[in-house]
């Protein structure tokens, strides 16, 4: 009896010994709301469907860019790409980088700040290090999200005062692996990360979709080569599901779930034509799932709408570390006076002095306080890949959105992974007249200066009421509102009103 009292006493005293106010940031590359809590009657996601009973599902939550990097920047800094400055991709001969001042504002530095451990794990892919700089680097291979998860159980459950802030942030489900070269079809399918023959990744007990019980989104043509790459698609998101399940576990044994904020989300949406690049439903709509442990605001669904803007506040706030009337962080740092030993600062161009976020918490919101967010959003992509200059604009609320498509002369230009799909190219060898989702082929390349759509009416985005003269008056009050947007964001391409 003595030694279950004992026993007792070490497991409460654990528990009561560890920091309160943990924060994990679960994010995927490449994922649409392809879950069984966004209602995906296909996908075998338990894991994230039982976070999301015990929680709360936004159902629109947006992008500001369908790029890896970009998107990722914004995540991290709670300002528009534009503004941040990491315009597209950051490896490779792309080079794209933030400002170095926006080290006052950037996640890791201001939960550091706030007095937390941060730690990052997978996927990176923003710049420069010294600005996004996290603590402690945990390596992991991004296409097991199980083996990172268990790679990161000494960070989480350390006896420390601090709290903890994890990045955890996988490959999957981006395209890459190869083809899988067991298709009949002359154009396979990319693997999405898959193991070829059918075979699976450590610890993992992979889920395996067969084409024809896929659900094929709007915005995809459904053929049985779109079938194909969905069907490793949803393998790869199953596998991301194993993973949030596995950090779950982690917590609770340590009885660190009831001080841990979770939020999982994507940087984008899925990795097809229609979806990652463009500025459509299919790109910037993405999953996101809060559970956060100090309400008893749980199993809820809310339409407020959310932007990726909003995240680095919203852990903030969640922290104790953001100053409600400057939104920004409590504890800023100057950059001139960080920057002040450093000869290379003095000739870089460092960028804007920032303060605040273009982003505000939704932590109310998971709390019950405040059931709406923003009335308007607002997103901005400029590039992807180097080679593919394509800036658009766009401003969308409850009633209608609009793109501009700033080089709309130019044909649409592609990233190299999703023109060589075998989706797109299935379409694209047939004619320019082939179907395409709601558009043709030719459609998709080349497009119209200005799209307006009536997100109530047609939510998938398929009448362009732009070319409508009975919509003339609506379209000059959304282009007079992006326009006032673009200048209230300090938007370089603002002055393309004028000059194209």
């Amino acid at each position: 009896m003595k030694r279950i009292l004992l026993l007792c006493a070490l497991v409460t005293s654990a528990v009561c010994g560890a920091a309160e106010r943990n924060v994990i940031f679960f994010i995927t590359d490449d994922e649409s709301p392809t879950l069984g809590c966004y209602g995906d009657t296909c996908a075998v996601t338990p894991h994230i469907d039982a976070l999301a009973a015990d929680g709360m599902v936004f159902r629109r939550a947006f992008a500001t860019t369908a790029s890896c990097s970009a998107s990722r920047s914004v995540v991290m800094s709670g300002l528009h790409n534009h503004r941040n400055g990491q315009y597209g991709h950051q490896h490779n001969y792309h080079k794209f980088a933030s400002f170095h001042n926006v080290v006052s504002l950037s996640l890791p530095r201001v939960m550091a700040n706030a007095g937390y451990r941060t730690a990052r794990c997978g996927k990176y892919h923003v710049a420069p290090e010294d600005v996004y700089y996290f603590e402690e680097t945990i390596r992991g291979n991004g296409r097991n999200a199980v083996e990172m998860a268990n790679n990161c159980k000494d960070f989480i459950t350390d006896k420390s005062e601090q709290p903890f802030f994890l990045y955890f942030a996988t490959s999957d489900p981006h395209r890459g692996g190869g083809k899988d070269q067991s298709s009949s079809r002359d154009l396979k399918p990319d693997l999405f990360g898959n193991r070829a023959g059918k075979e699976s990744h450590k610890g993992v007990t992979e889920v395996f979709y067969r084409p024809e019980d896929v659900n094929v989104p709007y915005f995809l043509p459904d053929t049985p080569e779109t079938r194909e790459e969905l069907a490793q698609y949803y393998q790869s998101c199953s596998r991301i599901d194993q993973g949030v399940g596995r950090l779950v576990s982690i917590l609770k044994e340590a009885g660190l779930y009831e001080d841990t904020l979770i939020v999982f989300t994507s940087d984008h949406g899925m990795a097809f034509s229609g979806g990652k690049t463009t500025v459509y439903e299919g790109g910037l709509n993405v999953p996101f799932v809060v559970r956060n442990p100090y309400s008893d605001h749980r199993g809820i669904q809310t339409d407020a709408m959310v932007s990726h803007i909003d995240i680095t506040p919203s852990l903030l706030d969640f922290a104790g570390g953001l100053n409600a009337k400057t939104n920004g962080p409590r504890q800023w740092v100057n950059p001139d006076q960080y920057y002040a030993d450093k000869p290379w600062a003095k000739s870089e161009n460092r960028g804007p002095k920032l303060k605040s976020y273009h982003g505000k918490s939704w932590i109310p919101v998971t709390t019950g306080e405040r059931n709406t967010h923003w009335d308007t959003i607002f997103a901005s992509h400029t590039f992807h890949e180097i080679q593919m200059y394509y800036p658009m604009r766009v401003v969308r609320d409850d009633r209608y959105k609009l793109i501009w498509n700033i080089a709309h002369q130019l044909p649409y230009p592609f990233a190299s992974d999703l023109w060589a799909a075998s989706s797109w190219q299935a379409q694209f060898q047939k004619s320019l007249n082939a179907p395409y989702g709601h558009k043709t082929v030719g459609q998709y390349i080349q497009r119209e200066r200005f799209e307006l759509f009536d997100m109530q009416k047609d939510p998938e985005e398929t009448t362009n009421l732009a070319l409508d003269p009975k919509y003339s008056e609506v379209l000059q009050e959304y282009q007079a509102r992006l326009k006032a947007m673009q200048q209230q964001l300090n938007d370089p391409w603002v002055m393309k009103w004028k000059y194209e």
